[in-house]
């Protein structure tokens, strides 16, 4: 564990934003499963990225990596050509993106194959996709029995009707969008709960279209799904990601001007919301042909629901921590089952800095503060958490101790390396361990 100590600075300046995590996984998947070669540019090969990259290989794709300036990388991807299980187990770290996406993919092929994790991974949420199994008669095994991984797999999925609860995480539907259309026949996803995370299925749906997948969205309840499809290799460039663009914002809105390149308000990702949230909570933002510019701003509290875009609770607790009257985040039940409780690790590392954070059963409600009083916290090993600490350092009297930094790995390698570059100062400590 890499405990650092950060004293309080402004943030100041222009950052090119990293690529989205979450069209970056679906554009390395549907690549992998082209038939011909792929050029995959502006890739963050972060933890979850090379958890995905190394599925795809076990699965026959071949992958070569020539770095970028940015530390961004452009990734080569020769299809799976045929769609082969290399190696038995494929370990997918602790993305869920990862495991959800590439279970469908798996069950493609006939050998069998042992899906494992680390984590918080190995009790992440998998019941849609056992009620799937047993209904297709699927053979599924828990190799230990205090978790779900390492699961083994062994069986095929066959064209027909997919009924799966739309509320629990679209990940296991974007999975399903992945597989089904390369099933001899045709196929239907009927959702059995109102969908959440839209966005998500949005994206999903945009990268298939851009490697020739054709799938019919009938009011996000019915996906409709013609077999006998394949694959075609294309170039493509990942943009930039407003999940993580949104820890740059607010550092802008509660610091200084902040210059956020790299983001496309046209684009489909969910978390782009946080540009409305800024400006109804009273946020100096402008929107550019591809960057949002954002000013120091007094904003005031308000309601946020926050069932299409739960990534966003650590930033916005900061951010409503640091506004006038009350913020109250509801509809995120299911940040209980993210890297950490979010819901608990935010009101922790919140009110371990001087915050006032109450959790409710499906969010938190923020009272307003005129500043943190620094402290000693955890990171709870969930990048956002050790992001929404390092944003909360601004507005700080006195210095924070951070135990976990190492965990924006996950999806941000070098958010230390920008802190600095926009001003943020720490050091690491020897904490005797």
């Amino acid at each position: 564990m890499r405990t650092i100590e950060i004293t309080p600075r402004l943030l100041t300046g222009g950052l090119e934003i990293p690529p989205s995590k979450s069209v970056s996984h679906r554009a390395i998947i549907a690549a992998g499963l082209a038939h011909g070669e792929s050029v995959i540019s502006n890739v963050l090969m972060s933890q979850d990225m090379i958890a995905t990259c190394n599925a795809m290989v076990a699965l026959g794709a071949n992958i070569t990596y020539q770095e970028e300036a940015n530390k961004r990388y452009t990734l080569t991807i020769k299809g799976c050509d045929p769609l082969e299980l290399k190696t038995e187990t494929i370990d997918c770290n602790e993305s869920g993106s990862t495991l959800r996406f590439i279970i469908p993919i798996v069950l493609l092929q006939p050998k069998r194959a042992v899906i494992t994790g680390k984590g918080r991974l190995v009790t992440r949420p998998m019941k849609p996709f056992y009620e799937i199994f047993e209904e297709k008669s699927i053979h599924y095994e828990h190799l230990t029995k205090e978790q779900d991984l390492p699961l083994a797999l062994e069986g095929r999925l066959t064209p027909g009707t997919y009924r799966i609860d739309g509320g629990v995480s679209s990940q296991f539907i974007t999975g399903l969008l992945f597989a089904l259309p390369l099933l001899t026949e045709d196929s239907v996803i009927e959702l059995t709960s109102t969908l959440e995370s839209k966005p998500y299925i949005d994206i999903t749906l945009d990268v298939l279209n851009a490697f020739g997948i054709e799938i019919v969205n009938e009011n996000d309840q019915r996906f409709l799904i013609k077999g006998n499809q394949a694959y075609t290799p294309c170039h493509y460039r990942v943009e930039g990601d407003f999940s993580q663009g949104a820890f740059w914002l607010v550092a802008g809105t509660i610091g200084e001007m902040m210059d956020c390149q790299d983001l496309n308000y046209n684009s489909q990702q969910g978390d782009k919301v946080i540009v409305d949230i800024l400006k109804e909570m009273g946020g100096d933002i402008r929107v550019e042909a591809d960057k949002l510019v954002v000013k120091k701003s007094q904003t005031q509290g308000t309601v946020i629901d926050v069932s299409q875009c739960p990534d966003l609770v650590p930033i916005l607790g900061v951010l409503g921590s640091l506004s006038s009257g009350t913020t109250t985040i509801v509809n995120g039940e299911r940040l209980r089952f993210k890297e950490s409780d979010r819901l608990m690790a935010t009101a922790d590392v919140l009110n371990k800095l001087g915050g006032k954070v109450e959790e409710t059963s499906d969010g938190l409600v923020i009272h307003g503060i005129e500043g943190f009083t620094g402290g000693h916290v955890q990171s709870h090993n969930d990048h956002r958490i050790a992001m929404a600490v390092a944003i909360a350092s601004i507005c700080a009297d006195g210095k924070i101790v951070l135990d976990g930094a190492e965990s924006v790995n996950k999806s941000y390698p070098h958010f230390w390396e920008d802190f600095k570059e926009m001003g943020g100062e720490w050091i690491g400590l020897d904490m005797g361990k």
